[in-house]
């Protein structure tokens, strides 16, 4: 089916302003990502008026409708670039607004003469390269999370970049060749794709934004919201697939945790002061069992960690480290005053204790229970 130049123009226009306005939505509704999202709406319409613009171009008064949709297009591509780059924390602002003005600059330099090659070919350059540089932030975003619509975004702006890169470099000899019938089918090929940038970009930043949101809620339902340690859920999960991992035969040690005393300090000083113990302890635990650790709270002042390839007198000394730097850190003081808070701690070892997680929870509570019996701010082995 043939479709003309025009209705290609008026067919991306309509996308844009259609992307634009599910942007927006999305952006009332995400709070977290509510700034990248409307930079990038606002991105879509300028986009749109841009290409409107371009639609007229020939009519305007003395051949400055090139230049003023090409401006305006790439204000447009400016605006995504920065969009994409707040997902990250960046800001361009500095180098948008150069390149915009070297832009404004080239089409005053080239005058009327040559504003025909200004628009076929020359102006393509730029968007390229902010296509490229919109692709790199659109990789960096969340490296450490599987988001697979990121790939998609960088993707679909990798393509673009491309299109504009070969309009620009090789468009002239093809048109050489071909003559105007191949500079039509150009501009039809930059059209077609132009109309999939305009659908697949926003869908793939909206995926990209639902997949975020769907790992944060996965996130919390894992994590203990008071000392942001894993919870009993997250430390069942982990346990059991760090244990069926192959190097899992490895020396691994298990420490469970029971703060002593913690009704009394709850009773005496209040809750308040009971949850800054608690993230005291947890504060402390990051820092002293350090990496690689599955430390989780169990529940109410009960902690566990799971420490793969520590033996069990490298683990007894990390757990015993823990015990002198948590009784010091409640000393030292929780919430302005100091405080006799210390912690128990049961030691298992796999394979010498037990062979299963669940043996091994067994065992180091065993442990546990008769570091409490012995006065606490201690640890037993199993």
């Amino acid at each position: 089916m043939h479709v003309d130049l025009p209705t290609l123009y008026y067919l991306v226009v309509g996308t844009l302003l259609a992307s634009a306005a599910l942007t927006l939505w999305e952006a009332q509704i995400n709070s977290a990502r509510r700034r990248p999202l409307r930079l990038l709406a606002i991105g879509y319409t300028t986009l749109a008026v841009g290409c409107t613009i371009a639609t007229v171009r020939d009519h305007l008064f003395g051949g400055v409708g090139a230049a003023s949709a090409n401006l305006v297009i790439v204000a447009g591509y400016l605006l995504v670039w920065n969009g994409l780059a707040c997902f990250v924390g960046r800001r361009h602002l500095i180098a948008s607004l150069a390149l915009w003005l070297l832009m404004l600059a080239s089409w005053l330099l080239a005058g009327p003469q040559a504003q025909t090659a200004m628009w076929m070919y020359v102006s393509a350059g730029p968007i390229a390269l902010i296509c490229v540089l919109a692709m790199c932030d659109a990789l960096s975003i969340d490296p450490d999370r599987e988001l697979r619509a990121r790939y998609i975004v960088a993707a679909v702006m990798a393509v673009h970049a491309l299109t504009y890169a070969l309009r620009c470099s090789l468009l002239p000899w093809w048109v050489s060749r071909h003559g105007p019938a191949g500079l039509l089918l150009a501009g039809w090929l930059t059209m077609y794709e132009g109309v999939l940038f305009s659908v697949v970009l926003p869908m793939a930043v909206l995926r990209l934004v639902r997949e975020e949101a769907h790992g944060e809620l996965l996130r919390d339902s894992r994590t203990d919201y008071l000392t942001r340690l894993g919870n009993r859920r997250w430390f069942f999960e982990e346990s059991e697939r760090l244990m069926r991992a192959k190097h899992a035969r490895g020396p691994l040690s298990l420490l469970a945790f029971d703060l002593d005393h913690f009704k009394q300090i709850n009773d005496e000083y209040g809750h308040d002061t009971g949850d800054s113990v608690l993230q005291a302890f947890a504060d402390t635990a990051r820092t002293v069992l350090g990496e690689p650790v599955v430390l989780a709270r169990m529940g109410g002042e009960e902690f566990v960690a799971l420490l793969p390839g520590r033996h069990g007198e490298e683990a007894r000394q990390i757990g015993e480290a823990l015990v002198r730097q948590f009784a010091a850190a409640a000393a030292a003081g929780v919430c302005g005053m100091p405080l006799a808070a210390t912690v128990s701690v049961g030691l298992a070892q796999l394979d010498q204790d037990a062979s299963s997680l669940a043996g091994l929870l067994a065992a180091s509570d065993r442990a546990l229970y008769r570091a409490k019996a012995q006065g606490g701010n201690r640890l037993e082995l199993a």
